[in-house]
């Protein structure tokens, strides 16, 4: 069973706003592990966890999903 968090989710437009990526460098971050996953929240609409967006702007450069670390 996934767990559900009672985080606030932050849509694209805003991410975009808060990090100044564009969405191809964003999706590009991701794929590669630099950037938190995005979340669907319905058929048509991803948004991100506000405190992984939170945790990646303080740290941008060391970016680890959590979870994650020591697996590489």
């Amino acid at each position: 069973m996934t767990e559900i968090s009672s985080d606030a989710f932050v849509r694209l437009p805003e991410v975009i706003k808060r990090t100044g990526l564009s969405k191809a460098t964003i999706r590009r971050k991701e794929m590669r592990g630099e950037f938190p996953r995005r979340h669907r929240i319905s058929a048509n609409v991803v948004a991100w966890y506000e405190s992984d967006l939170q945790r990646w702007l303080r740290s941008p450069m060391y970016w680890e999903e959590p979870g994650l670390a020591g697996t590489s």
